[in-house]
């Protein structure tokens, strides 16, 4: 698409026949999905992703968006070329893609992960507003006395935990970026998203142009667009120019400072997700390939939101594939059951750590918070045309037959077949899982609740026939050593690993001393190339070592 006139940003563009546009004709796009759309488009579903990212940022949807459309406002006025232009999109509309990877470890430390994101927003984050954020956070709901241990102990380690963390998010972010078929230089730039001009961020401590050009427009237009939306022009100026040198170019500062109502024009009054898919780099609609390996990534990384949850994702796509063949439901409806498996938890990116880590029972608002996960799932996958049987499959999860499930307590004829069965399938994986508040349970205990629930007619029987008859034809369970050289006792811990246990938990799990968990630990980042949790996560799954273990994982 071509640039924006550099003097005037009257409406942000929303031509639905421009290249890339979500809305093409559909007649002339190829391949088409099940529900008779045009198949999704890459620029589609990285669109529809970011809406998940908002959610996990404590954000509102479409906050990337126009962040996105901010920063290409930017790079119009800075005369930038294509390329680089196209590098400025993504990097703007994913530059938080790695945000949820590290909610686990955010919310052990600070409580609430979204909440902390969200507040981070508010300060130029370094120096002492950011201890002050990290340490108002720390101990939040524990007594008096114990939140001032664990407040000074956090003081002891900050540096170190916080720049763990950030190593974490830059990653995964990383990982993301590549499975998902972007620039080859994305991950780069994406390392720099916590860098800043002045020298003082993490994870090198790279400064001025160092950071590359399309992450210092991110980095203003992902700040500039909350402000601008929650205080308007005066707001945002005031907030980059008193980050101007520090956390923000100077020369990108000004410009902004100085053109901060053209470059508002219209941002917030329209729906950005018509200009944001006119603005994205040509793509064609994926093939089926293309598709499934992109929705697969994202199902990844939704499960990487916790570590109870690795690779559920993975499993439950398989095993309703197989079922929905068991049930004669067509290669057709069991492709397209297999797909929502992938995605059915994007979702969950908007509930607090806080609370899927709980091990306490939850309150009143933890569960009204949790059955909206299922709704959000549904919302952002129903944004793109080609996704659309996709979305009403994955929303409706958690629904029941008697219509005691969620989000809206839908039953009876108002689930059809195919929401039948991947409820029956998402539930008998759960089962197999452990949680914070409960064990697992071994495949027989989880097929005999699996009954029950059919029994007691919150599931469908014939579901649950088709599910376990599935079940009953799965591979054996992957034996001793892996590749890359792991052997049988290392795959033992990475598995481990995996589940979010530090080096003490594994010693205790496996009956062996600290200091020879630390050590199989450090041999298996070498033999993977892992740096931490979450890309030995990513190595377990992609070369088929993840297992998700029996019992409760200690703390």
């Amino acid at each position: 698409m071509a640039d924006q006139d550099a003097g005037t940003f009257d409406r942000i563009p929303s031509d639905p026949g421009s290249a890339g546009a979500g809305s093409a004709d559909p007649e002339s796009a190829g391949a088409r999905s099940r529900d008779g759309a045009s198949a999704p488009r890459r620029s589609e579903l990285l669109a529809a992703l970011s809406l998940a990212i908002d959610l996990g940022l404590g954000q509102p949807m479409e906050h990337m968006m126009r962040a996105t459309l901010l920063g290409l406002r930017i790079a119009t006025l800075l005369g930038v070329e294509a390329a680089v232009r196209e590098r400025i999109y993504h990097a703007n509309l994913l530059a938080w893609i790695g945000c949820h990877a590290d909610s686990f470890e955010l919310a052990a430390l600070f409580g609430d992960d979204i909440g902390f994101r969200s507040d981070y927003y508010r300060i130029d984050a370094h120096g002492l507003p950011m201890l002050a954020l990290m340490l108002r956070r720390t101990g939040a709901g524990l007594p008096g006395g114990q939140r001032a241990v664990e407040r000074a102990l956090f003081a002891a380690r900050a540096k170190t935990a916080v720049r763990d963390l950030i190593a974490s998010h830059c990653t995964s972010a990383g990982q993301l970026a590549a499975r998902v078929g972007l620039d080859r230089q994305l991950p780069s730039i994406l390392e720099h998203t916590f860098e800043r001009w002045d020298g003082m961020g993490l994870p090198a401590g790279r400064s001025g142009a160092q950071i590359p050009l399309e992450m210092r427009i991110a980095q203003l237009a992902d700040a500039a667009e909350v402000f601008l939306r929650t205080g308007g022009v005066d707001a945002a100026v005031a907030m980059v120019a008193q980050r101007r040198g520090t956390q923000f170019d100077p020369a990108i500062a000004d410009l902004f400072c100085a053109r901060a109502r053209d470059l508002a024009q219209g941002l917030l009054e329209s729906d950005p997700w018509p200009a944001v898919l006119a603005s994205a780099p040509n793509d064609a609609p994926l093939n089926a390939a293309e598709l499934d390996s992109v929705l697969e990534a994202m199902g990844d990384f939704a499960d990487l939101k916790s570590p109870w949850t690795t690779g559920h994702s993975r499993a439950v796509a398989g095993l309703v594939a197989d079922a929905a063949r068991i049930l004669g439901l067509g290669p057709g409806e069991a492709q397209v059951l297999r797909r929502a498996g992938w995605v059915h938890d994007l979702g969950r990116m908007g509930v607090s750590n806080a609370v899927w880590d709980k091990s306490e029972p939850l309150s009143a608002v933890d569960r009204e918070h949790l059955a909206m996960y299922p709704f959000l799932t549904e919302r952002i996958l129903a944004r793109v045309p080609g996704m659309r049987r996709v979305a009403e499959l994955a929303g409706a999860h958690r629904e029941r037959l008697d219509g005691s499930g969620y989000p809206h307590g839908r039953g009876g004829t108002e689930l059809d077949p195919g929401q039948r069965l991947l409820a029956a399938a998402e539930a008998y994986e759960t089962y197999l899982e452990p949680r914070p508040h409960r064990q697992a349970l071994v495949p027989r205990a989880a097929g005999e609740r699996l009954r029950a629930e059919a029994a007691a007619g919150k599931l469908e029987k014939r579901a649950v026939d088709a599910v376990l008859a599935a079940v009953g034809g799965a591979a054996p369970r992957r034996r001793g050593g892996g590749p890359g050289g792991l052997t049988g006792r290392e795959v033992e811990v990475l598995r481990l690993l995996c589940r979010g246990m530090n080096n003490k938990g594994i010693a205790e799990a496996l009956v062996i001393a600290p200091k020879t968990a630390r050590n199989h630990v450090e041999h298996i980042y070498l033999k993977t190339g892992a740096t931490n949790r979450v890309s030995a996560t990513l190595f377990a799954l992609e070369h088929g070592l993840w297992d998700r273990g029996h019992g409760k994982a200690p703390p």
